[in-house]
């Protein structure tokens, strides 16, 4: 006979690992220096969420653009939800695998909540501005402008299952009955 079916408290280290990809993920995203985004054909201009660079080769002119209010704002946003995910990750740490502390769930999954909104406004705000100010061209969005969308969808995704796992609180402590989702005789 096989049997297959989820042990709950096994997969309590689930979450926290997920968030801790979410989080490497967003640091990737927040410290790349090869840009956010790429010029199609030459290859002469690139830019990062800190600085744009022009050139060729080794001869690049790099300016911050840390001196425009809207990468500011996409500076501020980014880091402020990398902040809120390193917190929610200790606190996940804590509240699932150290002890199992089910009201913490629901304000863990509040603050990955709030972090998605800060940082899916900054990666709205960047593109949008960088076309009005910025473009002269076909640009292509690199990859850790994508490392920055996949860190956002993980904290979603962690945090609705956040807030959705106090009601199996009985799975979670060992107390419920495993539930098979396949039998066979």
């Amino acid at each position: 006979m096989f049997r297959c079916g989820i042990a709950y408290p096994r997969c309590r280290w689930i979450l926290p690992l997920l968030l801790l990809f979410a989080i490497i993920f967003d640091i990737i995203a927040i410290a790349a220096q090869s840009g956010w985004v790429e010029d199609e054909n030459a290859k002469t201009h690139y830019a990062s969420m800190w600085q744009q660079c022009r050139g060729r080769n080794d001869q690049w002119d790099c300016k911050s653009l840390m001196e425009l209010p809207w990468a500011q704002a996409v500076a501020a946003l980014m880091l402020i939800g990398l902040i809120i995910l390193i917190i929610t990750f200790i606190i996940s740490v804590v509240a699932l695998c150290c002890t199992l502390n089910i009201p913490l769930l629901p304000v863990i999954g509040g603050m990955l909540i709030l972090a998605v909104i800060a940082q899916i406004i900054a990666l709205i705000i960047y593109p949008v501005k960088f076309n009005e100010l910025i473009y002269e061209g076909y640009y292509n969005y690199t990859w850790a402008y994508g490392f920055g969308w996949g860190a956002t969808i993980l904290m979603l995704g962690c945090g609705i299952l956040f807030c959705c796992l106090p009601n199996y609180e009985d799975e979670l402590s060992g107390n419920g009955k495993t539930k098979y989702i396949y039998t066979s005789h």
